[in-house]
């Protein structure tokens, strides 16, 4: 359940959770709602915003920002300007649409059931399940963006204790490689990295295939340099991503008994369609650049001309 009622925050937090978010993230019980209505307060002076309100989605922004309030602003003008100036992505979220029921169906995005002993959430990506002569990168972005919204708008832990990601590579093939576009690198990294407010605590690759030091240079490059250190490269070999992710958090296809991924796959696929209205609902907060105060952003401000990037070779 979203740790809210009635758009006010409630506070779902155990005594030793609330103490790290303390120390970690300057979070002050008593003058938390303070720093939410100023965020607040703010957004709806902005002309060229539409944002969410309520309370719990600003504290998840105050959260990823340590409780600077210059830095939680600069950032929700980001997500709502990022996610305007991605439309491939954030629009049309309908998860009956047919294209779009069948990639969910796939399962290549999956939080997986509760958190691990430290409170981390892990996300398993599968994106080689996916057909990419059927599908395109942008289908595929899109119903991942779906399952990350819902999945932050549910989880509390996330937002204190951070998220692991366990990217498994089998099946990827040269036309999955050639469709990672440098620009399609930009703009996932620029989404993750400045407009998310997520604690990203590491990302773990494993049954990488030949060709993936190319697709993984990629993204390395726009990586931040504390991102950089976080990333591990397993290949084939299991116990090495044990000591990253614990075991227990696994589905029972990884070595884990954290259930089945087919079922975790229905999970999440009936949990998108359940929120559906919210999805939809989803679209309306965004932002008009042409009632932003000063000069309107345009794509090539945020993620760089695509036109100067040159396609991606792999052997």
């Amino acid at each position: 359940m979203s740790p809210e009622r009635d758009g006010t925050y409630v506070c779902t937090l155990s005594p030793e959770l609330l103490d790290q978010a303390c120390r970690e993230l300057g979070e002050s019980p008593s003058r938390r709602q303070d720093d939410i209505e100023a965020i607040r307060q703010w957004l709806l002076k902005q002309p060229h915003i539409t944002a969410r309100l309520d309370d719990w989605t600003i504290l998840r922004f105050l959260r990823g920002c340590k409780f600077s309030l210059e830095r939680t602003k600069e950032k929700l003008d980001m997500f709502y300007t990022c996610r305007t100036a991605v439309p491939e992505w954030f629009k049309n979220r309908d998860p009956l649409d047919p294209k779009t029921k069948q990639i969910l169906d796939l399962g290549i995005l999956l939080p997986l059931p509760g958190s691990d002993a430290l409170g981390r959430k892990v996300v398993l990506s599968r994106f080689g399940r996916y057909d990419a002569n059927i599908y395109t990168t942008d289908d595929a972005m899109k119903a991942v963006a779906m399952i990350m919204d819902l999945m932050f708008e549910d989880e509390e832990l996330s937002s204190v204790c951070g998220m692991m990601v366990v990217s498994d590579a089998e099946g990827t093939t040269v036309a999955h490689m050639l469709s990672f576009t440098p620009a399609m690198a930009k703009k996932a990294m620029t989404l993750w990295q400045d407009c998310y407010p997520t604690r990203p605590k590491g990302i773990n690759y494993i049954n990488t295939p030949p060709g993936f030091e190319t697709i993984f240079n990629l993204f390395k490059s726009f990586m931040k340099e504390k991102m950089k250190k976080r990333v591990h490269v397993h290949g084939s070999d299991l116990e090495s991503l044990y000591k990253q992710v614990p075991r227990d958090i696994l589905p029972i296809e990884y070595g884990g008994t954290n259930g089945s991924v087919d079922d975790i796959t229905r999970y999440w696929a009936k949990k998108v369609e359940d929120k559906r209205d919210w999805l939809l609902n989803d679209e309306k907060f965004c932002v008009n650049e042409s009632k932003r105060l000063g000069k309107p952003k345009t794509s090539s401000d945020l993620f760089g001309l695509e036109g100067t990037f040159r396609k991606l070779e792999v052997d």
